[in-house]
């Protein structure tokens, strides 16, 4: 039932997106053609080049789809975690054509500075060019908003986009009225601030798009929700060292670490861990491939003493965030527990730093120390 229901909101969100995106290819498609003919008529390199980004939003829309079906596509033996990493790669190549269409109006702006030729505008040229603001401020945010409900990165992109694509037209449209009021012509400077936004808007989709394929620090309010969740459990003292794998929009795996008592059977952690895991992927939609444990003392009051003397002396070295899976076998005089470490320090460094102070602590203790990466909130 659970796989199921999965695969019903996977499918659900593929005819979101597909839906969208078609909705904003027409209406791409008929502002372009509207806009190519009133720049044409006007000889106005300002309202054609407004017309080409629009035919840019089209192609977006359209990669966008292609990207989304090639995505939704089964996991099989060659790709165990599905294609939808391939929505990443789409939306870069979104981000390229955005880059072309900045830089192609840039030189045709340019070239009207060195050449200027004045427009022509007739009053109908203005209220189509009107309705083209109107009609992309409903577009953007209907776009947009539709992305933010199924996190697709590609629909958030082209709905900003197109906000962005409103404004453009608005200056458009100012610089006709004071070129019919002043007889000043605005053309290439217009042309020129277009392109050096839609440049602007094409680098920091790629650069989002690169952070998500490089991987990005998993979202605050998810990692402390999950914690929050296993740490529910009367069991589970504490949940840590939490690392999310994306593996496409709504596809998010994590493995974490349980601080439980020493008594548990292997039995009793089995039942416990797949009992979590459940809970996670039912709250959240993440899910618990791997968890590992660390088991602390529940006999031993001399361990737990110990304990808050090992964690004082470790949080006051430089750069330690939190200790953690601290556990003291008395039999084999040995103490071991894991330090989560800053990026700000060298990791050897600190590691050495923290060995040397709770072995002068502890001489009689064999200590052993695991340094962790500061991965999740």
């Amino acid at each position: 039932m659970e796989k199921e229901g999965t695969v019903g909101r996977e499918n659900n969100r593929d005819r979101i997106i597909v839906k969208t995106s078609i909705i904003g290819i027409v209406t791409n498609v008929l502002l372009a053609s509207f806009k190519a003919v009133v720049g044409i008529l006007a000889n106005s390199i300002a309202v054609t080049l407004d017309a080409v980004n629009n035919l840019s939003d089209a192609l977006s829309s359209i990669i966008t789809i292609v990207g989304t079906k090639l995505a939704g596509r089964l996991p099989d033996k060659k790709h165990p975690l599905g294609y939808g990493r391939i929505e990443y790669l789409t939306a870069m190549l979104v981000a390229g054509i955005v880059l072309y269409a900045g830089l192609t109006s840039g030189v045709e702006s340019v070239k009207l500075l060195f050449h200027p030729e004045d427009p022509d505008f007739a009053p109908v040229s203005l209220v189509i060019i009107a309705v083209a603001v109107a009609v992309k401020i409903v577009l953007g945010t209907y776009v947009k908003k539709k992305g933010q409900e199924v996190h697709s990165g590609s629909l958030v992109a082209s709905g900003s986009d197109a906000l962005f694509d409103a404004i453009l037209s608005c200056s458009v449209l100012l610089s006709a009225i004071i070129f019919l009021l002043t007889g000043l012509s605005l053309e290439a400077f217009v042309g020129l601030l277009i392109s050096v936004i839609i440049i602007r808007s094409g680098i920091q989709m790629m650069i989002e798009t690169i952070n998500e394929i490089l991987g990005v620090r998993a979202d605050r309010e998810t990692t402390v929700r999950i914690k929050r969740l296993l740490a529910e459990d009367p069991n589970v003292r504490g949940a840590y060292d939490l690392v999310m794998y994306n593996y496409g929009p709504d596809r998010d795996y994590a493995s974490v670490h349980l601080e439980l008592p020493d008594t548990m059977t292997v039995r009793e952690v089995d039942m416990l861990t797949r009992r979590l895991s459940d809970k996670v992927h039912r709250e959240t939609g993440v899910v618990l491939v791997a968890a590992g444990v660390y088991s602390y003392n529940t006999k031993d009051d001399e361990a737990a003493r110990i304990e808050n003397d090992v964690r004082r002396i470790v949080l006051e070295q430089e750069g330690v965030i939190q200790l953690h899976g601290f556990y003291l076998d008395q039999e084999t005089r040995e103490m071991r527990f894991d330090a989560v470490l800053s990026f700000d320090i060298d990791a050897n460094k600190g590691l050495a730093e923290i060995c040397a102070a709770v072995q002068q602590a502890f001489p009689d203790y064999h200590v052993m120390v695991s340094p962790d990466v500061d991965v999740s909130d």
